[in-house]
């Protein structure tokens, strides 16, 4: 939107991103001179919330557009893509570096001067299931870098979801309970419109609780009334109690960012500890 264009630059943000032609133009129009990115369209594969399709051009078309950023008095300084987040897949990175290389070599034999190269993030951790460590993911991607692009090129990272996923903890409340066709279900003051929205793309959260015993299985449910607002379809806890707490662990990323007000249900406080 021009309008935040506007606003960016009056605040003094000088680089912006694009991936198309009516982008250059609003950036060359409200923010002239500033170093822009040419968004890479790249291989979601192995990612549990792809972003893929929404955002990204091809190799062809990003060299063109990277030469129409320069002709129209813009800064065309470097080369961006995601692989999607939560990726669990590192070969994912070293594709996308690889073809950033090949979009590297064109810009630059057309005369436009590539000085950065932003990898996003997709940086998984591990929520009930193993994932490559960081160790692993980042170990993979300072060696294609150092294969592909010479000594000097200004790396960028996003790691989000890495740092600060692990770092919260959801509480949620059970507010009721029901058997439904043989299944028990829960159902919690917190669901995929205030806070859990996540769930619907896969991402599947560690939850606990404070008592013991035998376990059984359980459909967690959110409090609104639509039928989409289901957490998962199957988790194991000692049987809790109407008013009992459950613990989301790994709640760190997307959670409240992503809550809304949706049929009047508050959106989860937030205490740092």
């Amino acid at each position: 939107d021009e309008n935040f264009i506007k606003r960016a630059f009056a605040y003094g943000v000088r680089v912006f991103v694009f991936d198309s032609r009516e982008e250059i133009e609003k950036l060359a129009r409200y923010a002239p001179g500033s170093k822009v990115y040419i968004r890479l369209s790249v291989s979601n594969d192995g990612s549990e919330w792809p972003l893929r399709g929404k955002y990204g051009v091809e190799v062809e078309i990003a060299v063109d557009l990277l030469l129409e950023a320069k002709k129209r008095g813009l800064d065309p300084f470097g080369i961006t893509f995601h692989v999607g987040s939560q990726c669990t897949n590192p070969a994912a990175w070293v594709k996308a570096i690889r073809k950033s290389g090949i979009l590297w070599n064109l810009a630059m034999t057309n005369g436009v001067e590539v000085l950065s190269l932003n990898i996003g993030g997709g940086f998984p951790i591990a929520y009930t299931r193993p994932v490559p460590t960081i160790k692993e993911v980042a170990g993979t991607i300072k060696d294609t870098i150092k294969e592909v692009f010479p000594r000097g090129i200004k790396v960028i990272v996003e790691p989000g979801r890495m740092i600060v996923g692990e770092a919260g903890l959801l509480v949620a409340t059970v507010i009721s309970k029901a058997i439904r066709d043989g299944q028990k279900w829960l159902y919690l003051d917190v669901g995929v419109f205030n806070g859990l929205m996540e769930t619907i793309g896969g991402i599947e959260y560690p939850f606990t609780v404070s008592k013991k015993g035998s376990l059984s299985k359980f459909v967690l449910a959110g409090p609104s009334c639509d039928g989409f607002d289901v957490i998962s379809e199957e988790v194991e806890l000692p049987e809790p109690e109407i008013g009992d707490k459950i613990y989301i662990n790994s709640a760190g990323a997307y959670t409240t960012a992503y809550a809304s007000h949706f049929c009047g249900f508050p959106e989860p406080k937030t205490i740092v500890t």
